[in-house]
């Protein structure tokens, strides 16, 4: 009788799995901190797993917390990152790791049970630099469900794969990143001048250095949104402060889906002047307020009551704090040449 060949899940069990850093940059997580180590090292991945801990100068016990984590499990490292800024954790836990597979995992990251598994084998089969998958956000409050609708929306964040999902491929840039070694060391690891924007900027320079970085949509993580407009808008203030940035670093990285919001609220605030001696220059600011609410009640028809009454306020929270952020980004911030 002729032998059939072994089955994927079979030669997946015997194969040889490449051991895996993962590096998280941590502040202020000691309720949390925990819970998130535990679920990294309960992932349904078959060969060996080490945690890095950057630890920043946290208001509250993170650094017992992860001190106790460290001494009972010798799989876990625990480095200082005295800044406290995520691109200076980053590389300093990058630094303390020692395989050549990184995943980079943030404390409030909730991963699925093969996330690494998935990222290896795409890795793997694609050849890519960098892999990752989808930020899915899930809301528990109104507002925190209003957030979550938006950012998986093309109406609030445009269409990039790794906020709204799509198929396999190519893509600028993924959420969080399982990476080569070798290929952060290429681009010299993260760019600690960007407080914001610090992955998009990484993955343009492993791009730029012919490397591949790989949408994965089966690397579903769950992220927890803002619960209010006020983190919110500074969130998204932020975001756009820090992508004029990185378009002033980098040139010919910005295109029209960016600077949309920027030239929406320059129309708006335009017409709010001039309406006084014009009236009719309120059609501008009408007219994106009425789209905002026709966008919702497409978009939300799903959500609860509570939450779709909120979800207008969401949008335009989200479109206008990143374009004034944008609009109004420092010359100061620029990074140093070279």
């Amino acid at each position: 009788m002729k032998q059939l060949p072994d089955s994927p899940h079979a030669h997946a069990d015997t194969r040889a799995w490449p051991p895996i850093s993962v590096v998280m940059p941590i502040l202020n997580e000691e309720r949390h901190l925990q819970e998130a180590v535990d679920m990294i090292l309960s992932q349904r991945y078959p060969g060996e797993i080490e945690v890095v801990l950057a630890v920043g100068p946290s208001h509250d016990r993170t650094q017992e917390v992860a001190d106790a984590i460290a001494a009972a499990d010798r799989r876990i490292t625990v480095v200082p990152n005295p800044t406290g800024r995520t691109p200076n954790a980053l590389n300093a836990a990058i630094g303390a790791s020692r395989n050549k597979i990184i995943a980079r995992v943030d404390g409030h990251a909730m991963l699925p049970d093969d996330y690494l598994r998935v990222a290896v084998e795409t890795l793997e089969e694609t050849g890519a630099d960098n892999v990752g998958g989808i930020m899915a956000a899930e809301g528990i409050t109104p507002f925190e469900q209003a957030v979550a609708c938006a950012m998986t929306s093309k109406i609030g964040v445009g269409a990039a794969a790794f906020h709204v999902g799509g198929t396999a491929g190519p893509a600028d840039t993924v959420y969080l990143g399982v990476f080569r070694r070798e290929a952060l060391e290429r681009v010299g690891g993260y760019d600690e001048h960007f407080q914001r924007a610090q992955d998009w900027e990484m993955n343009h320079r492993i791009r730029q250095t012919g490397g591949l970085v790989w949408f994965q949509p089966r690397m579903r993580v769950s992220y927890r949104p803002r619960p209010n407009v006020k983190a919110l808008a500074k969130q998204y203030f932020h975001y756009g402060r820090w992508r004029r940035v990185v378009s002033r670093t980098h040139e010919g990285t910005i295109n029209l889906r960016y600077l949309a919001p920027p030239f929406a609220v320059l129309a708006m605030a335009l017409g709010l002047v001039v309406s006084p001696f014009f009236p009719l220059a309120l059609i501008v600011p009408g007219g994106y307020a009425l789209a905002i609410v026709a966008g919702s009640a497409l978009t939300g028809s799903g959500l609860p009551g509570a939450a779709k009454l909120r979800l207008p306020v969401v949008y335009a929270t989200m479109h206008v704090s990143w374009g004034w952020g944008f609009l109004t980004s420092p010359r100061k911030l620029a990074r140093p040449q070279r």
